[in-house]
């Protein structure tokens, strides 16, 4: 069955632009646009759709408060945040109160095709500009990342962790996305191009045994400690 998508903001150009990057795909069912956080929950109920792309700022009620609804009273929708904010409060905000991935409103169609599929499965999306908000703000507490630095080099570290499985480069790069570098950081960092970056982001989450970013940094945070 296809994904039902419900979107939710209060500009007519927005929501008709992204009915046309959408409407094609076989696998995504546009139910209906709402234009303010009210008619969204209002139309809920009826139109039940599995994502809802959120707009944030918005008259009424806002993409936050609509975010804390829709959590508590239909658990099952997802939350898409949608927004023209790279703000960190926004982003915690969203994360903090349910939304299941967040995505700025320049982003390509790529990437909204591949977030709206990504969070109807139940996992998260954020792309790596929200994570390192996420991590640094939510993830690691100062004490962890202080404790961090020499962790992977102490006797504390088990065997089986996931710094006895990934190379001295890659550790590296695991050590800058604890501190909650962005992969153009990091490629900065190291003199080396963001797509190595990713590339070597991927294949630590292959050997980590983990979904994304945001878990191997909690895993690593947890091997550390031994």
């Amino acid at each position: 069955m296809p994904i039902r998508l419900l979107i939710v903001d209060d500009h007519s150009v927005v929501r008709k632009g992204i009915r046309t990057l959408l409407e094609d795909e076989t696998d995504i069912q546009i139910v209906g646009e709402a234009t303010d956080g009210d008619e969204a929950i209002e139309l809920i109920p009826t139109l039940k759709p599995d994502v809802l792309l959120l707009d944030i700022t918005m008259p009424r009620l806002s993409g936050i408060e609509v975010t804390k609804v829709v959590a508590k009273q239909y658990p099952r929708v997802r939350i898409l945040i949608f927004s023209m904010h790279h703000n960190p409060d926004y982003v915690l905000n969203a994360v903090q109160n349910g939304a299941a991935g967040y995505l700025l409103k320049d982003t390509t169609e790529e990437e909204i095709l591949r977030a709206v599929r990504t969070v109807v499965t139940g996992e998260l999306y954020y792309p790596p500009t929200a994570s390192s908000i996420i991590i640094k703000q939510l993830v690691i507490p100062k004490a962890a990342v202080q404790a961090k630095a020499a962790a992977p080099h102490t006797s504390t570290v088990q065997p089986g962790s996931v710094w006895h499985k990934i190379t001295s480069r890659e550790a590296q790069i695991l050590n800058c996305l604890i501190e909650g570098l962005s992969s153009p950081e990091i490629a900065k960092r190291f003199d080396i191009s963001p797509n190595t970056v990713a590339n070597q982001r991927a294949s630590i989450i292959r050997k980590a045994g983990v979904k994304n970013t945001l878990e191997l940094v909690r895993l690593a945070l947890k091997d550390s400690r031994g």
